[in-house]
């Protein structure tokens, strides 16, 4: 344990690092480390951060609870890691590990593992090993931070904590969703209610089971459930709108038309097509949104590449594919069981192709499936600070939800003919009552496409 001499030195040693001043339309006036500018002002850092609630909710917990040995170097390392957990995201965000996953690769791949290989790259390609060394940071140490412990990990560490402050996969509470969520409410015009400075005030370091986790004050449940309700709202407002993801699903097929025809050059001179890009940090730092307009600019006459700008033209016209209708699906059914099972359904004599036909999975939960994420969080009371439990529903209000997940299939019409739209959904209603599914409710065809 640090005596209050060390803290105050630790504490004094940080602060008098002077920051550079950045004006933040969430946050208001922020200053950030002089090696956290350094990592922005590389080609390879390319997206906003929660470095600076990184740094304030491990800083609010250094200066409560200075037993826990939390130094500089811990603080900086999380701030660097709020800084650049997500260097790994491709174009489009969360939309292309979906053509990834869909496309013929032969490995898996994540945006996490991105990270890190981003994360190394960025710091060998600007030389930045001497800032690291000079503040005593350790590499290793803050790529743990960016993709988390294991289950074991955590029991045997001390300061398992701090890895729950940029992205914590127990909870779901972390600094990453606090920015994400209010920036995406504000830029979209829907208004986000919980209070994440409140949730800073009154984090707190219990060890639970062995495992040293970051807890709540138990007054501060109802704001806990805003935070995971604003989820929700963001994902079915915006996220998972309809619109939304039928664009997204136009993308996947305008990407997975022109993967082999779009090519980026790696470090060794290797051209990579779209799908493989990600294995090359040299080729992955040029892949950026521009994609959509180098797809359409690009010169060729094959087949798929004509179909992907085909696609994007679509997209800038407002062509969309047309939405069909959605069901609820029942667990044991996915969505290729779905599609194949509506195919059967089509008339004989309908010229509907089932290649023209998509199926969408979407979720609106809480971020833990169907399970309340309230249950994985640990609270404290004011005359108890050191000893953490679960709340009961009973506690807190008889008006919570009672489910925290909600899952629809919905399928989608990648043509414009009135008579097919109306054949698939036949085959829609057909297949939901073959595979004992609910009634699907379904769409009108779309003004503007009717014939007159």
């Amino acid at each position: 344990m640090e005596t209050d001499g060390a803290k105050c030195m630790c504490e004094r040693s940080y602060v008098e690092v002077e920051g550079k001043m950045f004006n933040d339309a969430i946050h208001g006036s922020i200053s950030i480390h002089p090696l956290c500018v350094q990592i922005i002002d590389t080609p390879q850092f390319q997206r906003l951060s929660v470095c600076y609630l990184a740094g304030k909710l491990v800083r609010a917990i250094q200066s409560r609870q200075p037993e826990l040995n939390i130094n500089s170097e811990d603080v900086l390392s999380v701030e660097v890691a709020g800084l650049c957990h997500d260097l790994g995201h491709g174009p489009f965000s969360h939309l292309w590990e979906e053509f990834v996953e869909m496309s013929p690769r032969k490995e898996k791949w994540t945006h996490e593992e991105a990270s890190e290989k981003m994360f190394d790259y960025l710091i060998e390609a600007n030389n930045l090993s001497e800032y690291f060394n000079k503040y005593d940071l350790d590499i290793q140490f803050i790529k743990k931070l960016i993709c988390g412990l294991t289950e074991s990990e955590r029991q045997k560490n001390e300061k398992a904590f701090l890895y729950e402050i940029v992205a914590n996969k127990r909870t779901g509470v972390d600094v990453d969703k606090w920015d994400y969520f209010l920036r995406d409410g504000h830029n979209l015009g829907i208004r986000v209610k919980f209070d994440y400075h409140r949730l800073v005030k009154y984090s707190r370091v219990i060890q639970v089971d062995g495992e040293w986790q970051i807890c709540m004050r138990d007054k501060e449940c109802n704001n806990l459930y805003d935070m995971f309700h604003a989820r929700e709202t963001l994902h079915r407002t915006a996220y998972q709108h309809r619109v939304v993801k039928i664009i997204d699903s136009m993308l996947i097929d305008a990407f997975l038309c022109a993967d082999e025809h779009i090519k980026y050059q790696g470090k060794d001179g290797t051209n990579y097509a779209l799908r493989n890009v990600c294995d090359d940090m040299s080729a992955y730092t040029n892949l950026i949104d521009d994609i959509f307009h180098r797809i359409l600019l690009a010169k060729g006459d094959h087949p798929d590449l004509v179909k992907a700008k085909e696609i994007l033209e679509n997209i800038l016209k407002r062509r969309l594919y047309i939405y069909v209708g959605q069901t609820e699906p029942n667990d044991e059914i996915s969505q290729e069981k779905l599609l194949d099972t509506i195919s059967s359904n089509i008339p004989e004599e309908s010229s509907l192709e089932r290649e023209e036909l998509g199926i969408q999975k979407v979720r609106f939960n809480y971020g833990l499936g169907e399970k309340n994420p309230i249950e994985y969080i640990r609270f404290y009371s004011k005359n108890s600070p050191n000893e953490a439990r679960k709340i009961q529903e009973e506690e807190i209000s008889s008006m919570l939800p009672q489910r925290f997940q909600e899952r629809r299939f919905r399928l989608i019409y990648k043509s414009n003919k009135e008579k097919d739209f109306n054949d698939a959904q036949k085959a829609f209603k057909n297949a939901c009552k073959q595979l004992n599914m609910n009634a699907p409710s379904l769409a009108d065809f779309p003004i503007h496409l009717q014939s007159s």
